[in-house]
């Protein structure tokens, strides 16, 4: 009987550690960030296609240490609203995670998305899981430079658009709404997503370019954007549409992506093609307590459970 007992304790104890792999994997956190205007994780991770090869990914991988694989995992707990507080200045594009900290580089090379200042916009924000929460949409104050580390004063106290639980369709948020007006050439657009249904903030940076004015909207085929006359709930538009980007482009990637028609696709600086990741798969979470995909550390659980209890049969049967 006490060897019954010793051997069904270790067989437990050897699959202790696959249930609670299974438990973490049940309360993992959502995934995401904005594929158009294409954000700097996105266009430097391995799903950005040709934009990876770009001189700023380049020195933005460099200076990480490592590739932006978990381009989708880019996020903080427990912020709760005190964003400004809590992410450091000169680290808004990196959360303040060292995991992150290439997308931080002041550079104006970063690929970016040509916008029309006061035009409608549809940003894209793909998601790999989905949840609840509030996005809120900054554009940096005219002034802006990019070769200095963006800080908090370089955004206004409050957002020009926001949108709260908007729905997720074929993976992705769009959120719509109106550009600030006044604004010309390179800015920054700020993306921040705070979970409801989690404990996780998500910060994003998207590199723009404006060029003309308000009204001042050149069509280019696929890269039409629909919105509303101001600020969103729910991903909702009050407006018509209005064509509001023009493309830089780049060499086109060795997997192109479908041709989006709501919102504009990731550029950088050339005229030759054009590239998009708009349909992105997972990345490995390598920042927080996520864990592997549930089937997969179901299946490692249920087996160590069958483990235990061949052991603890086999055993029975010597008794």
């Amino acid at each position: 009987m006490t060897a019954y007992r010793t051997a069904t304790a270790a067989a437990v104890a050897l699959a202790a550690p696959l249930l609670l792999t299974t438990w973490a994997a049940g309360t993992a956190s959502a995934h995401g960030a904005p594929t158009s205007p294409v954000s700097r994780v996105v266009a430097c991770s391995p799903e950005g296609g040709s934009l990876i090869r770009t001189s700023a990914c380049r020195a933005a991988i460099a200076a990480n240490g490592a590739p932006f694989t978990a381009w989708d995992n880019l996020r903080v707990a427990d912020v709760n609203g005190r964003d400004r507080s809590v992410i450091p200045d000169g680290k808004l594009c990196s959360g303040g995670l060292p995991a992150y900290k290439g997308l931080d580089l002041a550079r104006a090379d970063f690929p970016s998305t040509r916008l029309t200042s006061g035009a409608a916009l549809t940003l894209k924000y793909s998601s790999t899981i989905a949840h609840t929460g509030t996005f809120k949409l900054y554009l940096t104050k005219q002034g802006y430079s990019a070769t200095r580390p963006l800080k908090w004063s370089d955004l206004p106290e409050k957002p020009f658009a926001t949108a709260t639980d908007p729905a997720m369709v074929d993976g992705a948020y769009r959120i719509k709404a109106t550009l600030p007006s006044g604004r010309t050439g390179r800015q920054m657009l700020f993306t921040i997503w705070q979970n409801s249904s989690t404990t996780d903030t998500y910060y994003s940076c998207s590199d723009v370019v404006f060029s003309g004015g308000s009204g001042a909207s050149k069509s280019v085929p696929n890269a039409a954007a629909s919105g509303s006359t101001g600020s969103t709930s729910g991903g909702k538009s009050t407006g018509g549409p209005s064509p509001s980007t023009k493309l830089e482009t780049s060499p086109p990637s060795p997997k192109p992506a479908s041709p989006a028609t709501d919102s504009p696709s990731p550029v950088v600086g050339s005229s030759t093609g054009e590239t998009g990741p708009d349909h992105l798969t997972p990345a490995a979470d390598s920042t927080s307590g996520s864990g592997p995909a549930l089937p997969l550390v179901a299946g490692g659980a249920a087996a160590a459970l069958l483990l235990t209890a061949g052991v603890a049969v086999a055993l029975r049967r010597r008794q």
